[in-house]
């Protein structure tokens, strides 16, 4: 399971050091792409081949937008030696990332955001909307 979160710095090519904890999840091979927020997607291939499989079924009229959303930009990434991926310019535009970037767990991905839009992400959740959340789940 995908869970925690990690700061990580992406150096002057584009690289980051995805955190260990995530990487044996992750696999050896793994997708990157646009998500939702302005933050990017991380999707073990087991996921990323189940999110296709989903797409695929929707008819064309329903599936054209999300097909060019997750699809047009999204890579296939293989850490290095010292876990790091290089994240595509336009996905690193997508997220507005620059330097500071945090990982977080979401149980069956990641999310890589900007860590200024992260904290302010965070500041915004109240006690309100987590509880009204809890309520759909009936916990």
């Amino acid at each position: 399971m995908l869970i925690g979160e990690y700061q990580h710095n992406i150096d002057l090519k584009g690289r980051v050091a995805v955190p260990a904890k995530f990487r044996d999840d992750l696999g050896l091979l793994f997708y990157i792409t646009k998500g939702l927020d302005n933050c990017l997607f991380v999707l073990p291939k087991e996921e990323w081949n189940r999110l296709v499989e989903k797409i695929k079924t929707l008819p064309i009229s329903k599936a054209r937008g999300l097909q060019r959303f997750f699809f047009s930009g999204a890579a296939e990434v293989m850490p290095d030696k010292q876990g790091r991926i290089l994240i595509p310019q336009q996905l690193r535009e997508h997220a507005n990332l620059d330097k500071e970037v945090t990982f977080i767990g979401t149980s069956s991905r990641v999310e890589i955001w900007d860590s200024a839009k992260w904290t302010k992400f965070n500041s915004e959740l109240t006690q309100e909307t987590i509880a009204e959340a809890m309520d759909m789940l009936d916990l």
